[in-house]
């Protein structure tokens, strides 16, 4: 494998629109599935494309589905049902303010199945986020403008749960959020400018814990070390990736800059935690392989067997021509990475066999 380079040509997936939201679907555990919503200054052509890999072929199918309110800008998938998504979108009818709807995907290809438009114009025009509680089919989070709302959206469409407000000088907004998945309460943790805070949602406004001046520059994304409690990532317009323990929030485990632009996503491989894929406006996608801070780590301790495996890219994608705003692990196929440039390109990468075999043996 020279240079790093990922083998085996990626798959390439085309969309004729400009795309930057993707997700796995995360309740299907046989088939690689990933969704892609457009961003078409068409507005009333945007679409939700699920992009499935046909493993006997080696092809991906899609499925397209109508998303005529708007151009999408997030979108995710429930843990639970296959056929559930949220879209955070740019709405046609309200002057493209930003908006959030919980879809049903047809049988076939044809429109999305509006299950519930939420009430989010009362807190703000610009959701961001709209997730699934990784358990609680009922409980969604949506983070607007400086706000959180907690819905429920149980067997009587959708009720509100509780609110919390982002204070502080000179309007400050979240950028993104996410369930915190190690934590058994209703936390939920959001990014402002170069912070973290985790709320404690039972008492609304009560932060649980928070990482402050972290970056140099805006925070973009975050995620969980899915198999190590208090281990977590986060990413930036400096271009760094950094790694946490949140009980030290002083000094990041391990800072890395191996991107050269804005770091837009970073994510834990969901079973080989030792794996982190991250996605750039400087065209690339990584694939990091940092042994020291994973749960592998600790069972080589318990072991007393302390093999040293020295971080580092295990592989690097440069097949995409424009910024890349998304990377998602399969959640089928845990050695499987795809992502999304704005382009609409969708690519499809394995992590190198020898680099498999290493982690395995």
């Amino acid at each position: 494998m020279s240079n790093n380079i990922m083998s085996n040509n990626p798959l390439i997936y085309g969309v004729e629109f400009q795309a930057r939201s993707l997700c796995s679907l995360h309740a299907e555990n046989d088939q690689d599935c990933f969704l892609i919503g457009t961003q078409s200054l068409m507005t009333s052509n945007n679409q939700v494309h699920l992009v499935k890999l046909q493993e006997e072929t080696n092809t991906l199918c899609p499925q397209i589905y109508e998303h005529s309110s708007g151009e999408i800008w997030s979108l995710a998938s429930s843990p639970t049902d296959k056929r559930l998504i949220s879209t955070c979108y740019a709405s046609i009818e309200r002057d493209c303010e930003k908006c959030t709807a919980l879809w049903r995907l047809p049988e076939d290809d044809g429109n999305l199945e509006n299950v519930i438009t939420f009430p989010s114009e009362k807190y703000g025009t610009d959701v961001k986020v709209t997730t699934f509680h990784p358990t609680n089919d009922a409980y969604m989070c949506s983070v607007i403008d400086n706000n959180i709302v907690m819905w429920d959206v149980g067997e009587s469409g959708v009720k509100i749960v509780c609110t919390a407000v982002l204070d502080g000088k000179g309007q400050p907004r979240f950028t993104t959020g996410k369930w915190n998945p190690q934590s058994v309460n209703l936390q939920f943790v959001t990014a402002d400018d170069c912070n973290i805070k985790a709320w404690d949602l039972r008492t609304q406004t009560k932060i649980a814990w928070s990482l402050d001046g972290v970056h140099t520059q805006i925070i973009r994304d975050f995620d969980f070390n899915p198999n190590r409690q208090y281990y977590m990532a986060t990413c930036g317009d400096d271009g760094y990736s950094k790694f946490w323990d949140i009980r030290n929030p002083k000094q990041p485990l391990i800072s890395r800059a191996d991107h050269s632009h804005w770091i837009w996503s970073i994510r834990y491989n969901p079973v080989h935690d030792e794996l982190i894929g991250t996605a750039s406006s400087d065209g690339q996608v990584l694939i990091t392989c940092l042994a020291g801070i994973s749960s592998s780590a600790i069972e080589n301790e318990d072991m007393k067997t302390k093999t040293f495996i020295e971080d580092k890219i295990v592989a690097t994608c440069d097949q995409h021509e424009d910024s890349v705003y998304c990377v998602e692990w399969s959640s089928a196929d845990s050695w499987l990475l795809a992502s999304l440039s704005y382009d609409g390109r969708l690519l499809l990468n394995k992590v190198p066999k020898d680099e498999q075999l290493r982690i395995l043996l």
